[in-house]
């Protein structure tokens, strides 16, 4: 299946390679519906669409299958990921045994120096979410929590939880949007890091507890 319309590279830093430059569209496409789950798409008819070659489409497909939104199909291209409702209520249920604990031990032991370099990050997130940046609201929201956990020592933990971020950090978004809680959840990241800079360890693993279930609520009704 192909895409209904013209998809078109948006602007991005210049430091982006044009692999990168084609992640950072099909993300957006993805999120917006554009690209929709269980659909195939070849790699040389979305080169089109993007005016490039099929090889920084295909290197950039690949990025996106190693991060769980898309899977390979033999000789047709690649097809959008499906989740079930079961399949996001498990990612959420496992992220909130990780993360939540870890937040309260950050709370209690991470540098706060660092911690406060996290700053800027929130702010982002902010701004993304007033200019309704999706893809820009993600890949800041990726930092920030990436960011946080890492200061908890533990880098197979970051992995683990880099893997389960990107297998179901497409779903949701959109809904959150559009019903007004982006907004919501993007001003929840300085909460949550002035709790932790505060050593305030419960209300940390409180607020990353409702950080989770505001998407776990908005995939129940997106089912």
């Amino acid at each position: 299946m192909t895409a209904d319309r013209s998809l078109k590279l948006p602007a991005v830093p210049d430091r982006l390679s044009i692999r990168d430059h084609v992640a950072h569209a099909l993300r957006a496409a993805l999120i917006a519906g554009e690209l929709r789950p269980g659909s195939v798409y070849s790699a040389p008819h979305l080169a089109a669409q993007f005016g490039v070659s099929a090889t920084p489409v295909r290197e950039a497909m690949l990025d996106l299958t190693r991060e769980g939104m898309v899977e390979p199909v033999r000789n047709k291209g690649f097809r959008v990921t499906e989740l079930s409702p079961r399949d996001l209520a498990e990612y959420v249920a496992i992220r909130e045994l990780i993360e939540v604990p870890t937040v309260g031990q950050v709370a209690l032991s991470g540098d706060a120096e660092k911690l406060e370099e996290l700053r800027p990050v929130t702010r982002e997130i902010v701004e993304a979410a007033r200019a309704g940046d999706l893809v820009g609201f993600l890949e800041a929201d990726r930092r920030f929590h990436m960011a946080l956990l890492e200061l908890a020592g533990n880098r197979r933990l970051v992995e683990v939880v880099g893997e389960l971020r990107g297998h179901s950090r497409l779903y949701g978004l959109a809904g959150l949007a559009e019903s007004g809680q982006l907004m919501e959840s993007a001003e929840e990241h300085e909460v949550l890091l002035d709790l932790v800079l505060a050593r305030d360890a419960g209300g940390a693993e409180a607020r990353m507890r409702t950080h989770l279930g505001r998407l776990r609520s908005q995939w129940e009704s997106d089912a």
